[in-house]
């Protein structure tokens, strides 16, 4: 079975392959142009602009593919038509139809050596191997009395929790079968850093570090240096708030960033784009392509990506318009541009970025060099969506997107015929909470219950803070049944976890309303309908989830 690069290799040789193939066909049409060219005044006025674009693609994409000797050719010929040279413009198309010839003539194998070209690609991102619904979470500590407390609230919270009491059962458990996160004391028996050492022994022989916390009864300098070495991400004293330690937890074992960076490239020339897409592809982004500038706009409604890749060379429109056109849009002003050319006079590329594009790429661009760029503007901008869509205290969609995203969830499920449903959540007496315990306990409550949400629901569904104590659910394809047994395990969990405030512990409740789409054709009606169904559900004593029934 062919290794991935081995496939990325074969997918390039393919471009190559391809472009060398159509290229006699192209020449052939631009040296008759040519010699129409020559007829009249009129004539060399209307086909200087079609040739001055054949010998600027052929320099493009040759360099792009590799082919250094067609890019010089055509490079030479861009130059002669621009200078008027008549008779050295005829030369360069002479020696491009030698080369042509050169690399169509070969047999197979001599074809083999001068069209395969190797090209060093960034390694693949590593897909992330937690489970959203349930992590595994391994807990060693020969101290249990803690310990049935924090098993109970990482269950609270959805994940598998296995203890145990000695090194030795845990460090073979590990090669067995890997956690997605470690809960680690310092001391046991077998030495004062002995838990450590042992993360340290699994991290030296599998090669890679477990996300882990320790909780320990110590809290000197030896102890911490030792967590430090081990690669441990938190550090806890005994004793410690389990919530605390969940939280902590949830936060190194959650998926960082699971939807892949969108990217748009816009170029005339398929093989180009079919290149640099292949590039970004590997690098694991998705990416959309369109070959005429005129697409564009259509593309951005539909794909909606995280950065433009645009050839500044194009007929009909050049990228630097494209560029001017897409920033009249005040939905698309802040999207990051980086334009693509061989254009490499410094004054041209600053010019041409007059439009505000955030970079200007010189063909060929190394596989390594491209992923860089893109990547650092894309993910910039997802950070800055972020925070202008977010919720700054829970991190979940404020109002106004989440709203947005019920729209347009509803919009394409009328498309699609599909089932959703709408859940309104709401804390069981918040304002006694922030009365008796206080508004950091408060918030703390609100923050566990946002943490819980995201851990147990799906990357698809929405999930939104819709202000003070109150949060919306949109759940995709689900019935309402399985909706409201859903909500109440969660209901039942979020009941059991203690919240801390001074010398009190507390516990809280919440309620929910159901509302189903597409009975409820509208973002309007079904929040109504499930506020509805909320209002019932705090009428007929809280701490429960009914559902709307018209």
């Amino acid at each position: 079975m062919p290794t991935p690069a081995a496939t990325l290799q074969k997918k390039l040789h393919t471009l190559r392959r391809r472009f060398i193939a159509q290229l006699p066909e192209r020449l052939a049409q631009a040296s008759a142009q040519w010699q129409e060219s020559q007829a009249s005044t009129e004539a060399s006025a209307r086909l200087a602009p079609v040739l001055h674009r054949f010998f600027h693609s052929i320099k493009g994409t040759g360099r792009t593919l590799g082919f250094e000797r067609l890019a010089i050719l055509a490079d030479q010929g861009e130059t002669s038509l621009s200078a008027g040279g008549t008779t050295s413009l005829a030369r360069v198309l002479t020696a491009l139809e030698q080369e042509v010839q050169t690399l169509t003539s070969q047999h197979p194998g001599e074809f083999a050596d001068i069209i395969d070209h190797h090209v060093e690609f960034p390694p693949a991102p590593q897909s992330s191997t937690h489970n959203k619904q349930q992590r595994l979470i391994y807990l060693c500590d020969d101290e249990p009395e803690q310990v049935d407390q924090l098993v109970h609230h990482l269950r609270c919270f959805g994940h598998e929790a296995v203890h145990f009491t000695d090194t030795e059962r845990f460090f073979s458990a590990v090669l067995a079968r890997r956690p997605d996160a470690v809960i680690m004391d310092v001391h046991f028996p077998q030495g004062q850093t002995a838990g450590t050492e042992t993360l340290e022994s699994l991290m030296r022989l599998t090669g890679e570090s477990i996300p882990s916390i320790v909780l320990s009864s110590y809290s000197d300098f030896h102890s911490r240096l030792s967590a430090v070495r081990a690669g441990c991400h938190g550090y806890f004293t005994k004793p410690v708030k389990p919530l605390d330690l969940i939280l902590a937890v949830d936060e190194i074992t959650m998926p960082a960033g699971d939807e892949p960076l969108r990217v748009l490239v816009v170029d005339d020339e398929p093989d180009a784009a079919d290149y640099h897409t292949l590039i970004l592809e590997q690098a694991g982004m998705a990416v959309t392509q369109v070959n005429h500038p005129a697409d564009a706009l259509a593309a951005l409604e539909r794909f909606s990506p995280d950065l433009l890749l645009v050839d500044v060379y194009m007929p009909v429109c050049s990228g630097e318009e494209l560029a001017s056109i897409i920033r009249q849009q005040l939905e698309h002003v802040g999207l990051p541009i980086i334009y693509l050319s061989t254009e490499t006079d410094r004054e041209k590329q600053i010019s041409a970025m007059s439009a505000g594009v955030e970079a200007f790429l010189t063909k060929p661009v190394s596989p390594t060099e491209l992923v860089s760029a893109v990547r650092l503007r894309a993910e910039r901008l997802r950070m800055l969506r972020s925070l202008m869509s977010r919720d700054s205290m829970t991190g979940l969609y404020n109002h106004s997107t989440t709203t947005e995203l019920i729209n347009k969830a509803l919009a394409l499920g009328h498309r699609e015929d599909s089932q959703h449903t709408l859940v309104m959540i709401d804390i069981d007496c918040f304002k006694e909470v922030n009365d008796t315990h206080g508004h950091l306990a408060g918030d703390q409550v609100i923050i566990t219950l946002a943490r819980l949400l995201k851990s147990r629901l799906r990357n698809s569904d929405i999930i939104g803070r819709y202000g003070g104590e109150e949060f919306v659910v949109l759940l995709k394809n689900i019935d309402v049944s399985a909706t409201a047994e859903l909500i109440n395990t969660l209901r039942h969990d979020f009941s059991r976890v203690d919240y801390h405030a001074g010398q009190q512990h507390f516990r809280c409740t919440f309620s929910a309303g159901i509302s189903h789409f597409p009975s409820q054709p509208s973002t309007e009606a079904l929040r109504l309908t499930a506020d509805k169904a909320l209002y019932r559900a705090k009428h007929q004593g809280r701490n429960q989830v009914v559902t709307y029934d018209a």
